[in-house]
């Protein structure tokens, strides 16, 4: 059984809860796994700890507390606009999540927190920043 060390391609299937039991994510429900490399930067340090030495066909379940996870709300990711911007498919309303053109052309999700006037807050933080989470994961395989 291949084992997971650093550089290894892992495809896995996981699913994130938060503490009260409830599922933030999984991709059980597309039936697709996640497939990535170890320390590509697409996970982070502790995450990728939790996952060494684990092997094909192992499953694990960890919490992550926020730092690891998705990381604590950033007050610089809430930004204010006007509300000119907001028309036709992305009406600024509360609650609304709009996906936003990024600085190289990735999208980026936004919520609506508040509508003021003219003033519209867009939170840019994930949406599972700030909550410890648990990942259960189970290795499909690794190479």
């Amino acid at each position: 059984m291949a084992q997971i060390i650093a550089n290894s391609e892992v495809i896995m299937h996981f699913t994130i809860k938060l503490e009260d039991g409830s599922v933030a994510d999984s991709t059980k429900t597309s039936g697709k796994p996640a497939k990535l490399v170890m320390g590509d930067g697409s996970l982070t340090e502790n995450f990728e700890k939790c996952l060494l030495g684990l092997t094909e066909g192992e499953s694990a379940s960890f919490t992550l507390e926020p730092e690891d996870a998705f990381g604590q709300p950033n007050p610089d990711n809430v930004q204010h606009m006007d509300r000119s911007l907001f028309a036709g498919d992305a009406p600024a309303e509360e609650g609304t999540i709009i996906a936003f053109s990024g600085p190289g052309g990735q999208e980026i999700p936004g919520l609506v927190t508040e509508v003021a006037g003219e003033s519209v807050t867009v939170d840019f933080n994930h949406p599972l920043a700030g909550h410890r989470v648990i990942f259960d994961v189970e290795i499909v395989s690794v190479a």
